[in-house]
């Protein structure tokens, strides 16, 4: 007659009638891991079933936007960070060990970005900061060898996709000996969301820099078409996965914009196009789910928005400080 997890979201639920009445913008929460799974959970909406599908580890970091709504009303809550860690999560890893995994990697700022124009154009390259990012991210995947790299065809994701790409070729090839590493990567067409955004009657640079939940901002009709969309790309990434199940470290990186990833992320944890802008994700991010019962079993989220790599080159989280509550976990 006792339930451990059902007691640890009952508990979970009766924490946030108590943390949201203080009256401070910013909250810091410090608990157990099991005790921070089960926070998000339930301000997210999601039930027992998630008990380690949202990873948290020690020193891990979360946050939590509650964005208050025009009309009033319970908030718009948006997870804009899950588990970043000090140390990679690549190479550290929680929960149960596994090397198969897909990596999914926000390409670097394009130019437009710094601009204040069009925040969805596929034939915009990198600016200096987006080439730093994707550096960054080429470096922190070293710790894994990956099987493929794969991205839409938006010059942004592209320019990311080849980074990672050299540098992988490159890793085990430092010595005079050494033979490269050929790293496969190809564009797919079901990668490339921007066109679908882009159907909006709204001015797209008003969702410039995108914040939290701005997804949520498109009409019904795109946000189901990208829903569609991503999940024919999600499936050919557990495609991708099982094709490599031989291998015993098999990573696949996937190369997009946020909002692809946003609604992978969706597909993943078996949700619905009404999830969309439930997490946020930055330029240069990392996510990671890994896959600790092979292709076929469910997705462990081990991190979400990662940006540690970065260092000064990042968009820290209180960019938009004074705009929403952050909660900490």
């Amino acid at each position: 007659g006792h339930y451990p997890v059902r007691e640890l979201w009952s508990r979970a639920r009766s924490c946030w009638k108590k943390i949201l009445t203080h009256e401070s913008r910013s909250i810091l929460v410090v608990a157990h891991n099991a005790v921070n799974q089960a926070l998000i959970a339930t301000a997210i909406g999601l039930g027992t079933e998630y008990f380690r599908v949202l990873l948290q580890s020690n020193c891990g970091v979360s946050v939590l936007d509650f964005i208050p709504k025009s009309e009033g009303g319970s908030p718009e809550i948006c997870v804009n960070r899950l588990n970043q860690t000090p140390s990679s999560p690549i190479s550290a890893g929680g929960g149960r060990k596994t090397s198969t995994r897909i990596i999914l990697v926000c390409h670097g700022f394009p130019q437009n970005n710094l601009e204040g124009s069009n925040p969805f154009s596929v034939d915009i390259p990198m600016n200096m900061l987006g080439t730093i990012q994707a550096q960054k991210i080429a470096e922190l995947l070293l710790d894994a060898k990956v099987s493929i790299v794969v991205s839409s065809s938006a010059v942004a994701s592209v320019e990311t996709a080849n980074a990672i790409s050299r540098v992988q070729e490159a890793a085990d090839c430092l010595g005079a000996d050494c033979v490269p590493r050929y790293v496969d990567a190809k564009q797919v067409a079901d990668f490339d969301v921007e066109n679908i955004l882009h159907k909006t009657k709204k001015d797209l640079t008003s969702f410039q820099p995108l914040q939290s939940s701005w997804l949520k901002g498109f009409e019904e009709e795109v946000k189901k078409e990208l829903w569609q969309k991503s999940g024919v790309a999600w499936q050919l990434l557990l495609e991708e996965l099982s094709k490599g199940s031989s291998n015993p470290e098999n990573v696949v990186v996937a190369v997009g914009h946020p909002a692809l990833h946003i609604a992978m992320m969706g597909h993943c944890l078996n949700l619905s196009d009404e999830w969309l802008g439930l997490f946020h994700l930055d330029a240069g991010s990392i996510s990671v789910v890994d896959f600790p019962d092979g292709p076929t079993g469910g997705g462990v989220i081990q991190c979400i928005n990662y940006t540690a790599h970065l260092g000064r080159w990042s968009v820290p989280i209180t960019k938009i400080k004074g705009k929403y509550e952050n909660i900490v976990t």
